[in-house]
């Protein structure tokens, strides 16, 4: 492996223009794929496999026209304190608004709430549903400005009027702000470590175009695979920051072997057979982490984790042939000014922050052993009391028309009326549908938590039928899921009676399987992901202590992370310095997501840490000394690149979408948990405990073992002697 990327370090920065105009055309090509692409079309969520699903199914089946996913908007009029919305002036508004809803091109109908009884008891509230015949990334700009002024005239007239549903649905995703905070703090950062602005402004550049065909390339097959924006957001997410984690690492590797006299082209060389090793396979654990998503089963997860990858593939093939190629057009310019000189050495290996740091630890192993892994126990405690959902209207800003509509329904109507359970009753197999259908509305009616059953609707055939439920409890009320399970389990029962067989689905019902499948598969994925990882890191280190530490240190950073998350957005603490104003359940998928992203950014760091100290250690060194010089080649790296990564996670948290914010949050938290407790403290503390044991492998197993050379130990043996160039020469060879 090291040889073979040496020799692609060293063609790179020898045919650098072609390297380079070769990038540039693929750049350009996925771009203008991007142009010419339509946008894609949303395929609603979909999750094969649980009841929810298998329902909604059922109604496209049975009631052809009628699009189950179809945009909706729930149009909300409040009349003024002591004033009732049934008054002949404000009805008279509620009807010509309603009528003026209705006529849109592409709305289907537009219910008059004094016709549907969708008036609350007092008399102060009133509803309208309008309903799309397209999805909500269907609806056009004249629609949205449609409905925007229908509402606008209402509320000229004194009443409060606000709108919720998938209809004002704004899209999502990132609007270029996260990004740009994100690469401004990277950029600090690598001005600091590295003091100079070309060597920190070589792993931005070269993250930024790995970015912009990543980007361009999901644009571009949007329409065909189905991609969403939020899809495009992990990609961008990921791709930045490993992006310019791993041109990061390279550039210091470089600098570190022209530190040591070599010229150049042999420094290229050997940054990428070394730190490129490692680099190809901290992206291999990132992309297994990532695709793994696709043992969950949820098409938009799976969808999200390989686009994601791809953007890793990217930024790895961009770390190993664009960043030496640019080292190539700028050979000195990476280096500090008082270190290009001739002779200058200004990087060579001496104490610094990183050999104190190292030291300490190995002072004192068991303490920072004991006090990083209590804290981090400590930080995860809050996560026994996890609760699993998908956060809707209610957990968005007061300053959003959608959140106040949601509270004036639940004020109005009650907390179970943001989300009503809708039934779906199959009675072909029943010679009287209609008497099927009535006795399962009256029996689930009867149901305890129940507040009213709607009249049911049947389809032109009149073998099936669909009828709502509203509960008394708020949609994300662990009073709701019990009510779920309950009218699910009097199904044989009813059924057995009626010959008819029903399901239950809707938004709350759809939101409790979710959480329940997404449990129901963490396991197995951790299963599959860990295990192929360990297997990787069992090659990489040849070590079978070492791949089962990173795994355990891994899963205290991540545990610790959703303790975290659940303190914010769960619990509240803190919650209005992110702008979060509403805590409530995690977000269903958060867990998958954490698991799989942090998984495979955590091997980043142990991979690159532990990659300098196997290199030292088979070159000689005593397994202490092996932990002290990987710190100080890679700690301050490290470190930086940490802190960028949390830099670009963190800015996602301004996102006015609450999964994004989420997650930025959950990936910021976890990166600062596994890079500075456990990867900068718990592994040398354990390192140091077991000696030299750390490094032992059986013997059969090591016959096994393919040999791939990550540490670049057959580099190091035929460049033992440095290849200074002659001054007068330097310019001719580079």
């Amino acid at each position: 492996m090291a040889t073979f990327l040496y020799r692609v370090g060293r063609l790179a920065f020898r045919r650098r223009w072609y390297v380079a105009l070769v990038w540039a055309a693929v750049l350009a090509a996925v771009g203008l794929g991007a142009l010419k692409a339509p946008g894609a079309a949303d395929e609603g969520f979909s999750m094969p496999g649980i009841e929810s699903q298998k329902a909604f199914d059922l109604m496209e089946q049975r009631f052809p026209g009628s699009t189950a996913d179809g945009a909706t908007a729930r149009v909300v009029f409040v009349a003024p304190n002591g004033q009732k919305v049934t008054a002949a002036d404000h009805k008279k508004t509620v009807e010509e608004t309603v009528a003026d809803l209705a006529g849109g091109s592409q709305v289907a109908s537009a219910v008059n709430p004094f016709q549907a009884k969708a008036v609350s008891k007092d008399g102060t509230t009133a509803y309208a549903t309008v309903t799309y015949k397209v999805a909500a990334d269907g609806l056009t700009d004249a629609s949205k400005e449609q409905l925007e002024h229908a509402l606008e005239e209402a509320r000229d007239t004194g009443l409060t009027v606000d709108a919720g549903g998938s209809a004002m649905a704004d899209g999502g995703g990132a609007g270029g702000t996260a990004e740009l905070i994100g690469v401004a703090i990277a950029a600090v950062v690598l001005l600091v470590t590295f003091g100079s602005l070309a060597a920190a402004g070589l792993p931005l550049l070269t993250a930024l175009i790995g970015v912009g065909v990543s980007m361009a390339t999901i644009l571009a097959l949007s329409d065909a695979l189905g991609l969403s924006t939020t899809t495009g957001t992990l990609a961008m997410m990921l791709g930045l920051a490993v992006g310019i984690d791993y041109a990061l690492f390279v550039v210091s590797r470089y600098r570190e072997e022209r530190a040591g006299g070599r010229a150049p082209q042999e420094a290229t060389a050997l940054a990428v057979g070394t730190a490129g090793s490692a680099v190809v396979f901290a992206g291999l654990t990132v992309v297994i982490a990532l695709a793994g998503l696709a043992v969950v089963g949820i098409p938009m997860l799976t969808k999200m984790g390989l686009a994601a990858a791809g953007a890793v593939t990217v930024a790895v093939l961009i770390a190993l042939t664009l960043v030496p190629a640019f080292l190539g057009f700028w050979p000195n310019a990476v280096l500090r000014r008082k270190d290009r000189g001739p002779g200058r050495t200004g990087e060579e290996a001496k104490d610094n922050g990183g050999t104190r740091w190292a030291r300490f630890v190995l002072r004192r192993p068991l303490p920072v052993l004991i006090l990083g892994v209590v804290g981090l126990g400590a930080l995860a405690l809050p996560m026994t009391s996890l609760q699993l959902g998908m956060p809707g209207d209610e957990a968005k800003p007061t300053s959003t028309t959608e959140r106040r509509a949601y509270d004036a329904l639940a004020e109005g109507f009650g907390p179970g009326f943001n989300g009503p359970l809708t039934v779906v009753v199959d009675a072909q197999g029943d010679d009287d549908a209609k008497a099927a259908v009535a006795a399962i509305s009256k029996d689930i009616g009867a149901t305890k938590g129940i507040v009213s059953v709607s009249p049911a609707r049947f389809n032109e055939a009149g073998d099936t039928a669909v009828f709502s439920v509203v509960p008394s409890t708020a949609p994300t009320d662990e009073r709701t899921k019990d009510l779920v399970t309950a009218i699910r389990g009097e199904r044989p029962g009813i059924e057995s009676g009626t010959g008819a067989t029903y399901e239950v689905t809707g938004s709350t019902a759809l939101n409790i399987d979710i959480s329940e499948k997404v449990q129901a598969a963490l396991v197995p994925y951790l299963i599959v992901v860990v295990g192929l990882a360990i297997v990787l890191l069992l090659v990489v280190f040849r070590s079978l202590l070492v791949p089962l530490k990173a795994a355990l240190g891994f899963l205290l950073s991540v545990l610790a992370s959703l303790g975290a998350v659940v303190v914010v957005f769960q619990e509240g603490h803190g919650a209005g310095l992110l702008g979060v104003e509403t805590s409530g359940p995690i977000m269903s998928l958060m867990p998958i997501f954490l698991v799989g992203i942090v998984f495979g950014l955590a091997m980043d760091y142990e991979v690159f840490l532990l990659s300098r100290m196997r290199e030292a250690y088979v070159h000689g060194e005593t397994s202490h000394q092996a932990v002290t010089s990987g710190f100080r080649h890679s700690a301050r790296v490290v470190v930086a690149a940490a802190l960028i990564m949390i830099a670009v996670f963190a800015g996602f948290i301004g996102e006015s979408d609450s999964m994004i914010k989420m997650i930025g949050f959950g990936l910021a938290s976890a990166v600062l948990l596994d890079a500075f407790v456990v990867r900068m403290a718990i592994v040398p503390a354990v390192l140091a405990l077991l000696g030299d044991k750390a490094w032992w492998l059986p013997k059969w197993l090591d016959r096994i073992l393919p040999r791939v050379d990550v540490e670049g130990e057959a580099l190091t043996r035929g460049a033992d002697t440095p290849e200074p160039a002659p001054a007068g020469q330097e310019a001719a060879r580079v």
